[in-house]
């Protein structure tokens, strides 16, 4: 019995020799702290996870209520300080309500599962899915067993035909996009997904989580300019990329937060966040409306970037956002760069197939960044 167990595991040995013949074996590596490095790979936009302002926030969040929250919300978990967070996210991003969830991946598995449940609508429900949206959006759709329609990426024609030709179908219809693509850098169109989903009655799930801090009037995302007299949306996002902690929230209806409340197996059977974590995000929240300036000046930087790769024969894809592709369509090229700009203390995303369609080098900047170190970044390509 011993053997025959040890040979299954071989599989699993066997599964990761053929990721690294194809040069998509996943590693993790970590940056030395005090290493001199400019980092082009991470999702702190505003550099909230530097703020002492945040850590103080967190710290007497802390001396309150604890390090842990020491059980789920609807046991010993329940503290005000998610109720008040949960208060300022729903008037800022203009829903009667919103509910917290411990990460963005949680979040979109669990809410959109539920959503989805057959039993609950009294019908299969139909799911329409822009092909490029993230991997947690696509699992929770599989795991409610909804029946899948993908449409192309961003193409709004290509959806309103596939709506039409289900124009006879009476069962619920839902449609699941991203504001913020995180890996191609572009924006959803909000006032023709809006206008979409009020002409075919649609349910609309939007993942806020790189919108979240960046765009919007106020940074609070795409989602706000919304009537939801007008159609019947949920709002994901998050609180550890621009945030600069961890953590996530739906902003919802007050039904819906009730119906989470109750059925959601990812928020019912879950510990809540801790305190600390949630002191850090209110007070995140609480600057986010205050950074109109610096946001202009991450995409102006941004800008600069893109019309400086694309003068160097660089493909930089769809992005208009802080968030710019390279793409090289090459796993082991990919692989190859990432690393020669962390041998000059300069780190960037290596994204490889099956993460994405194509492999490419994901640069993501930040407030943080000086136009010396957006020089130095592209100097030290021009050399390689």
């Amino acid at each position: 019995m011993q053997l025959e167990s040890y040979k299954k595991l071989e599989s699993y040995k066997s599964y990761c020799l053929e990721l690294r013949e194809n040069n998509i074996f996943r590693e993790i590596k970590h940056t030395k702290q005090n290493n001199p490095f400019i980092d082009f790979s991470s999702n702190d936009y505003l550099n909230f996870s530097n703020s002492q302002e945040i850590l103080a926030a967190a710290y007497n969040a802390g001396k309150t209520f604890g390090v842990g929250s020491t059980g789920s919300r609807l046991l010993s978990g329940n503290k005000i300080i998610f109720h008040e967070l949960e208060e300022k996210i729903a008037k800022d991003k203009n829903t009667e309500a919103a509910l917290i969830f411990n990460s963005g991946y949680q979040a979109n598995i669990s809410v959109i599962s539920t959503l989805l449940l057959a039993d609950v609508l009294k019908a299969q429900p139909l799911v329409f899915f822009d092909k490029l949206n993230h991997s947690s959006l696509y699992q929770g759709v599989k795991l409610a067993g909804a029946q899948l329609i993908r449409y192309n990426h961003s193409n709004y024609n290509h959806l309103a035909d596939l709506l039409d030709s289900y124009s006879t179908d009476t069962r619920p219809k839902f449609l699941i996009a991203e504001t913020l693509y995180g890996m191609d850098g572009d924006i959803l169109d909000i006032n023709k997904i809006a206008g979409i989903c009020k002409r075919y009655e649609v349910f609309l799930f939007l993942d806020e989580a790189h919108a979240t801090g960046i765009l919007g009037e106020k940074g609070y995302g795409l989602s706000t300019y919304l009537d939801h007299n007008e159609i019947n949306y949920v709002a994901m996002g998050t609180f550890s990329k621009a945030m600069g902690g961890c953590g996530a929230y739906v902003a919802c209806s007050e039904d819906i937060k009730d119906y989470l409340i109750n059925k959601c197996s990812g928020f019912i059977y879950s510990t809540a966040l801790s305190p600390m974590v949630v002191g850090a995000a209110a007070k995140a929240w609480d600057k986010i409306s205050t950074l109109n300036k610096e946001r202009l000046e991450l995409f102006n930087n941004a800008n600069f970037l893109r019309e400086e790769l694309r003068k160097m024969g660089f493909d930089t894809g769809l992005s208009t956002t802080h968030i710019v592709p390279i793409a090289l369509k090459d796993n082991k090229l990919v692989v190859e760069i990432a690393n020669k700009l962390r041998d000059k203390n300069i780190v960037v995303s290596a994204v490889r197939q099956p993460t994405v369609p194509y492999a490419r080098i994901r640069i993501a900047l930040s407030t943080a960044h000086s136009k010396d170190d957006i020089s130095q970044l592209l100097h030290t390509l021009s050399t390689l």
